[in-house]
């Protein structure tokens, strides 16, 4: 057991380092894990000797359902929405599309069944959401047209979608089903996977706005718990448990709740670690020696895939949006394979389902292929198509960003003495450019309205022009105000917000506005908010 545990250390030590050398030398850190997997295994230097298929593919669903969960978690819908008819259109019929294309080269070019080659399209028909989200945010890639947002959607969302196919084709390759059944298993996947999902979200949203954890951190165990109750529900009755996942993800992570900031990180660190698991785990199952075999016919596939089906496929679903032909290119070009299509593949080699190919051993190789090329290639490729936003930020798009300028936050202690105790909030004399943030009172913090009464012992938190330290209790959010938004042309006065929401800061352009009543709002700004 110490010696397993010493090897795990190892390993885990031996990974972030290489995730320092991959960042200089310009190629995907995920890349390096799958290389240390592949040292530690049977042909490697540790000739660690694993071949358990089926409880690689156990450890890789649980991480898959964090890493599902997180991508509609850490999505930001105002900055998707723009793009989500695009992204949804590929992630769904985009998917069919790539697994019948990539089903007729392999039935004509590599000579296998129809439905063998379909399967092979089936597993490799989503893009990878570790590997896009990784380079996204690593390479900071900021994209024009709102192509970073629909990358992110496509690949979080697409999962889900070829899961369905896969597991519809394993059905009919290893046992006998009617249409019927068939009709019923894509009806059961599709409603109980959305449905279940929604509505688990929603609950929870309900219950975190109302419920207050003694225990500093079991929000997000319990947050944990709801991702893996998110996939587990709809599976035990036939529904598509990632897509639940990734339906309860989006929901939670763009909806108001209590530290949701810390939530975020979490799943950050979490799903890190699981992206570093699962390509340690595929590497280390590889076997080296098994690769001359599949070798050829993966490439090819790669090569017909990257080049051919992919392009044709977003060619075909894109230009009736009329998208520019250099932001089809580059989302042709960002269609990274990665564990997704390694973890089902697995699925399907544990099938006891008849196959003339290795699938896991042409999938990893395929999945080689585009994380090296295409994943190293990425930034280069976005500069030479001139998609290179400069005055963009895609950490924008992402539940997890927040501005590190423009406002500070300054304590004042109401000390015995103090003039301002006993005085309402609307009788303060504040200096110019600030105003009253937030109140600290016994461990907790009061939204300060015009009748507030200040007592001795507060604590005063006051916002001027410039953001700095963090305080607790106090959380900060951003909204930006579109043309069709509700509040554009409106005053903060004629605003009825809740008890608990304050508007701290107006950015106007490069201006930073101190919020007044009559202060009016327009399209473009964005507003500081502050939430219990």
């Amino acid at each position: 057991m110490n010696l397993i545990l010493l090897l795990l250390s190892l390993v885990m030590i031996a990974c972030i380092l290489c995730n320092k050398l991959t960042s200089k030398i310009g190629i995907p850190m995920l890349l390096a894990f799958l290389a240390v997997g592949m040292l530690c295994g049977v042909d490697g230097i540790l000739h660690i000797r694993f071949d358990n298929y089926a409880m690689t593919e156990t450890l890789c669903t649980v991480a898959l359902i964090f890493i599902i969960f997180y991508g509609g978690f850490g999505t930001k819908w105002s900055a998707a929405k723009p793009v989500a008819g695009k992204s949804v259109l590929l992630s769904t019929l985009g998917v069919f599309l790539t697994a019948f294309g990539v089903g007729v080269f392999c039935r004509f070019a590599l000579h296998t069944s129809w439905m063998e080659g379909i399967l092979m399209g089936a597993v490799l028909g989503s893009t990878d959401a570790a590997s896009v989200f990784s380079i996204l945010r690593s390479k900071k890639l900021n994209l024009k047209y709102g192509t970073a947002s629909l990358l992110e959607v496509e690949s979080g969302s697409n999962d889900p979608v070829a899961y369905l196919m896969t597991t519809i084709l394993l059905a009919m390759m290893t046992s006998e089903i009617t249409p019927g059944k068939m009709l019923y298993m894509i009806f059961a996947q599709i409603v109980y996977g959305v449905g279940i999902g929604a509505v688990l979200a929603v609950c929870t949203v309900f219950f975190l706005r109302r419920f207050r954890f003694e225990v500093s951190g079991f929000d997000t165990v319990f947050m944990a718990a709801v991702a893996i109750l998110s996939y587990v529900l709809p599976v035990l009755v036939g529904g598509n448990g990632y897509l639940s996942a990734y339906i309860a993800g989006i929901i939670l992570g763009n909806a108001k709740i209590p530290n949701k900031k810390n939530q975020v990180l979490f799943f950050d660190g979490v799903t890190g670690f699981m992206q570093l698991m699962v390509f340690f785990l595929l590497g280390l199952l590889c076997t080296p020696s098994r690769l001359g075999s599949v070798i050829l016919p993966a490439l090819a596939i790669a090569v017909v895939l990257t080049f051919v089906v992919r392009p044709l496929v977003v060619a075909l679903l894109l230009t009736p949006f009329r998208s520019k032909l250099s932001q089809q290119l580059l989302v042709s070009w960002a269609g990274l394979r990665g564990a997704t299509s390694a973890i089902f593949a697995l699925t399907a080699a544990a099938s006891g389902a008849v196959l003339q190919y290795d699938l896991f051993h042409l999938v990893f190789c395929v999945v080689l292929f585009s994380i090296a090329l295409q994943g190293t290639l990425l930034p280069l490729v976005s500069r030479k198509l001139h998609m290179i936003d400069e005055s963009a930020d895609v950490l924008k798009t992402f539940n997890d960003y927040t501005e590190k300028k423009e406002l500070q936050l300054l304590r004042l202690p109401l000390e015995p003495g103090n003039s301002w105790i006993g005085q309402p909030v609307s009788a303060l004399h504040l200096p110019p450019d600030t105003m009253l943030a937030t109140i600290l009172r016994d461990g907790d913090s009061v939204v300060p309205r015009g009748d507030t009464v200040l007592c001795e012992g507060d604590v005063a938190v006051l916002a001027a022009g410039h953001c700095g330290g963090k305080l607790q209790n106090v959380q900060l959010s951003e909204m930006e105000i579109t043309a069709d938004h509700s509040w554009n042309g409106k005053t903060l006065a004629a605003l009825r917000l809740p008890q608990e929401e304050l508007v701290v800061l107006v950015r106007r352009g490069r201006e930073s506005l101190i919020p007044q009543g009559d202060t009016e709002i327009h399209a473009g700004d964005v507003l500081v908010m502050y939430g219990k």
